[in-house]
Order: C-alpha cells, then sequence, then structure tokens
C-alpha cells in the first residue's frame, strides 16, 4: 500500500464513508441471496401482488446480510438493530398509503429504497465514532 493510501485511510471520514459502502453492499448482497433462498422454496413474493410481504421479505434479507457484516467487524447489538431498524422504518409511512391507493407496490419498492439509503446514513452519523475506528479493531 502506498503512502498516500494508507493515509487516506486513516482518515476517520474515509473510513466512514467506506464503511457506508460496504452497508450497502451488504444489504444488496442480503436482498440476491435471500432472494435465490426464499425463491429455491417457492417463496416469492411480487410487489405487483402482494407487496406487503414483498416488501418484509426484502427488509428482512438486507438486514441479515447487514447483520452478518457488522457481527464480523465487531459492532454490538444496539447498533445492528438500529441499522436493522433503518430497512423497516419505511413501512409506516407508506404502507397506509398503498393501503389508500395512493401509491402501487412498485412506487412502496422504489421509495423504500431510495429512503433507506438517507436512513442508514442518519445511523452511521449518530454513532459516528463506531463507524470511523479501524475495521481490524473491531467496534466494541
Amino acid at each position: 500500500m502506498t503512502r498516500t493510501a494508507s493515509a487516506l485511510r486513516s482518515r476517520p471520514w474515509v473510513r466512514f464513508a467506506g464503511h457506508y459502502v460496504e452497508m450497502v453492499v451488504a444489504m444488496f448482497a442480503g436482498m440476491g441471496a435471500g432472494s435465490l433462498i426464499f425463491a429455491a422454496v417457492g417463496l416469492k413474493p411480487s410487489f405487483e401482488r402482494s407487496p406487503e410481504p414483498a416488501f418484509l421479505l426484502m427488509a428482512f434479507t438486507m438486514s441479515v446480510g447487514m447483520v452478518v457484516l457488522m457481527r464480523l467487524r465487531g459492532h454490538r447489538w444496539p447498533a445492528v438493530l438500529e441499522m436493522c431498524g433503518a430497512m423497516f422504518a419505511p413501512a409506516p409511512p407508506l404502507l397506509p398509503l398503498l393501503w389508500l391507493g395512493v401509491i402501487d407496490g412498485a412506487t412502496l419498492m422504489v421509495v423504500a429504497h431510495a429512503v433507506m439509503f438517507p436512513l442508514m446514513f442518519a445511523v452511521m452519523l449518530r454513532r459516528r465514532a463506531e463507524y470511523t475506528r479501524h475495521p481490524h479493531r473491531g467496534a466494541r
């Protein structure tokens, strides 16, 4: 590793940004793996036909991916559960809109994903010190 790369990685904001990217990757990896597993057992809820179970399954599989990454990195359960909460937080405001016919299942999916990113960022800002520690030193 070059001296410049090492200096950049030692900056807390670079570690914070890198961790955010890792969380997004873990979120989508969990969603992809979960979709394959659930499809293999015949569970394939669709945002068009059954948007509520589709949303809950999506949020669950995204959470699993992030739980694995965060626990491997040494994060404690309160931080892990807050991050999982960010995956489910879009439900209370969006599901009533779905039930009232204001939005459809596809809009639910798009808006929920769009909202999850800033929610993840907010959760990370809340525990900024935890997300700027060196990954090999853990977050304890």
